[in-house]
């Protein structure tokens, strides 16, 4: 189905030009990299989570995950954790770093984060969910998120009830990711599960969990979500949120070739290194490299050779070589 247009979306007195978002991931969602997702069209970027009891203690990393730069704009921060005070604390903390919007992540499946309390064990004791997102409401003046999952198990559908309880509390929105926790990030995505779950609320619904192009996004929009969120397609190509806009409207999206490729990680590389220095910044953008490269001709062995740089003007330098070569 054709979208003229995606739906704008205000979250309080906060407007987004779109409905695709940014979904948070680990390691990867840093400034530079929300940067260019932003310059490629997401009409929110989210951080990575930041645990809250890490922000109580000031641990420093955690207290520098806050760091917002003005191109980015608008930025949701992300905090886990099991504690309504430690949550309230660490989202005032975020909104003084300059957070447009707080993110409660109640949707993580992953073990570390399950042993703490936070992420998908709050789906199993809504009313301590209940109590964070309260605690988080009241204690800023910026819109408050939840992102949460379907549901622990298949079949088990907790969507809606979830869905409720966040708009009873006072959240702007809700982000559902449409696997079952039990899934993490594979396998088929429960529309149904979804639909329901945006039926159940009036406040905006997202949905989430292998969007990467127009039709996935499209699916989330005809089970009634009022826009998509995207994670791992965004990896290597953050222009999919503006190629997902323009297919939604039925405009063929501008074709992208190894130049553009490898420009984009030399731009990527530059801003990494500007916020984590000239050796930590090509170091952290090895994660980033394999995604950005594949489908090129050689570049298993392109990335065997950057994994071996250990400043910038020698990993830039051959990246420049490849890119030279690939125009013989």
């Amino acid at each position: 189905m054709k979208h003229e247009a995606l739906p704008h979306i205000s979250l309080g007195r906060l407007k987004l030009k779109n409905g695709l978002w940014l979904a948070p991931m680990a390691g990867i969602t840093n400034g530079p990299f929300r940067l260019l997702c932003s310059r490629g069209g997401a009409g929110l970027v989210v951080t990575e989570m930041v645990s809250a009891d890490s922000l109580r203690y000031g641990n420093r990393k955690s207290m520098r995950m806050l760091d917002i730069t003005p191109g980015e704009r608008p930025v949701a921060v992300q905090i886990f954790g099991a504690d309504p005070q430690a949550m309230a604390l660490a989202a005032k903390l975020a909104e003084e770093a300059g957070a447009d919007v707080i993110d409660i992540n109640a949707g993580c499946p992953v073990k570390k984060v399950l042993r703490s309390g936070a992420g998908s064990a709050l789906m199993k004791r809504p009313g301590l969910l209940a109590d964070i997102v309260a605690a988080v409401v009241g204690a800023v003046k910026v819109p408050v998120t939840v992102k949460t999952r379907v549901g622990l198990k298949t079949g088990t559908v907790l969507g809606p009830e979830l869905a409720r309880l966040a708009e009873g509390e006072g959240a702007a929105a809700v982000v559902i990711h449409g696997r079952y926790a039990e899934a993490f990030h594979t396998g088929p995505v429960d529309l149904d599960a979804v639909a329901a779950t945006a039926a159940a609320v009036k406040i905006p619904v997202i949905g989430n969990g292998g969007v990467k192009d127009a039709a996935t996004a499209g699916a989330m929009l005809e089970a009634g979500c009022a826009g998509a969120a995207v994670g791992r397609a965004a990896v290597g190509n953050p222009f999919v949120f503006s190629e997902i806009e323009s297919g939604l409207a039925g405009r063929p999206a501008r074709e992208r070739g190894p130049e553009d490729a490898i420009n984009l990680f030399l731009e990527f590389l530059e801003l990494n290194c500007g916020v984590y220095g000239p050796e930590n910044g090509v170091v952290r953008a090895r994660k980033l490299i394999g995604y950005c490269l594949k489908g090129l001709q050689g570049a298993a062995a392109l990335r065997g050779a950057f994994m071996e740089k250990k400043n910038l003007n020698d990993a830039k330098a051959l990246l420049v070589e490849y890119l030279h070569s690939s125009r013989r």
